[in-house]
Order: C-alpha cells, then structure tokens, then sequence
C-alpha cells in the first residue's frame, strides 16, 4: 500500500466477480467486498452514480453504454441453481451519465444503447459491494476494436468521474481462462500465480507498459488472459488512477485457471479489513 489519495475523491475499483455464485455464497470474496462497500459508505458520501465496466458486455467499432430509465437485469449464465435467476438489479439508468462520459472520452468514441442492461459482470460485484440497487448506474462495454495501450487511454479520460461523485467498478478476473479450469481447479499453476504476482507488481508500481504489452510469445499471459474479455477492465481501473492515489490489493488468491485478485486506487484506508 501507498499513500492514500485525497479523502473527498472516490477511490476506483477492479473486483474480481469469479463464478456468478460469488454472490450468494458466504465466501471470503463476497465478505471482502462486503467490508470495502462498509467502510467505502462510512467515510465517503454515498455515490451519485456507478459506472461499471464489464467484461460480460463486449462490442466493436464504439463504447456502448446503457440507456433508460431502468435497464434489465440479465442472467447471462446457465445451469446455475434457481436462486441465481432470481437475482434482480432494478438500479435507475443514469442517462445524464452517459452524456457526461461522451463529452469526456470525446466525439465518436462513445454511444447509448438501449438494448442491453445490467449482465452478472455488473450485480455480480455492485450487490456484495454496497448491498443496494438504487443507485443510478450505467455499465459500459468493452470495445474489442481497442487496443489494450487505447482502452487505459480512454479511462484516463474519464478519470475527472471520481471527483464527480461517479464510483468507477471494473469487473472481471486477471486470470480468466475456464478452458482449463476443470482440469486445474484446486491447485495454484505456477503460469497463474506468476502472472497474477507480475500484474500486482506493475499495480503497485504504476507501470502501466507491463499492464498493456502483453506479448503473444508470453505463455503465461496467454495461458491466463486467454480471451481477453476479463483482464481488460482492469485497464479501467488502472486508467483513472491519479497522483496520490494509494493502490492496495485484495483477495488475492489463485485457484487453478481464475484469480479473484481485487484492486482499489485511492485512499487505501477503505481497503481497512480486507485480506
């Protein structure tokens, strides 16, 4: 951990939401996201807004962001138990949001879309994060037409947010990779956990070269990035980082072919509890 950031700017989170059954289960995770959503809503005001960027929600060619006035919930997952499709996330839209982050990314990176709504990569975290659903929130997509180094460029623009009152959730895991899941579930791969220590470095540090130049002769990192979707909301998070921003890592555990190593820029006081 460093120092902490200015105690009036919200802090910007990477969790890593793993198996959608993280939210029902009384699990270490669940409890640690628990514990930041505590002490994120004692000393901070309460968010204006969340904009949450999934890695459920992919797109090419612009940004796709949420509009209405109260997007669906959507269960994108099968052969979960019942309980799971009962979840719902009747959070307010936040089309002024939407406005905001166009002018902030700039013309033609950006659009509404009204054909999607809240995906697990959203509720997944938010729920076990603050435990409520009325706070206006806006999901954003993940335009596959950028490049790593162009998705943290677009964050940084939206780094002005935190001051705004805009809680910044980027949702995915580090290493993702369930094509091997089955057969690596229960032991810690040296390529997973030696990939996951070399992302927390280049985190603490701020060395965001070894964040986006992921090189295809890399095994590990393609062992552990596989398709991508889910390492690049990490970018996010890391993009709106700010001077004075402290870094603290958290639930930083491996399990075969998924870490659910979780990230919080700012004030590190937050992540008070946390393992």
């Amino acid at each position: 951990m460093t120092n902490p950031a200015p105690s009036t700017r919200l802090p910007a989170l990477f969790l890593g939401h793993g198996s959608p059954m993280t939210m029902i289960t009384d699990c270490p995770e669940r409890r640690a996201m628990g514990i930041l959503g505590q002490n994120l809503l004692a000393r901070l005001p309460a968010p204006r807004a969340i904009l949450c960027i999934t890695a459920h929600w992919e797109t090419t060619g612009l940004t796709h962001l949420t509009t209405g006035v109260a997007p669906r919930t959507i269960h994108d997952f099968r052969g979960f138990p019942p309980e799971l499709y009962e979840v719902t996330y009747p959070a307010p839209g936040a089309d002024w949001l939407v406005a905001r982050v166009a002018e902030l990314a700039g013309q033609g990176r950006v659009t509404g879309d009204g054909s999607w709504g809240f995906d697990h990569g959203v509720y997944g975290v938010v729920l076990p994060l603050l435990g409520t659903s009325e706070i206006p929130t806006l999901a954003m997509s993940l335009n596959r037409s950028l490049s790593p180094a162009e998705h943290l460029a677009l964050a940084a623009s939206l780094a002005p947010l935190r001051d705004e009152g805009v809680l910044i959730v980027a949702s995915g895991n580090i290493v993702h990779n369930l094509a091997v899941w089955r057969q690596s579930v229960g032991t810690v791969p040296v390529w997973a956990r030696g990939f996951q220590d070399r992302i927390n470095a280049a985190l603490l540090a701020g060395d965001t070269q070894t964040l986006t130049q992921i090189s295809s002769d890399d095994e590990a990192a393609q062992l552990a990035i596989n398709s991508g979707e889910h390492y690049l909301p990490l970018l996010y998070a890391a993009g709106v980082r700010q001077p004075g921003d402290g870094v603290a890592l958290f639930s930083d555990t491996v399990d075969g072919s998924l870490s659910m190593t979780s990230v919080l820029f700012g004030d590190v006081g937050l992540a008070e509890g946390l393992a």
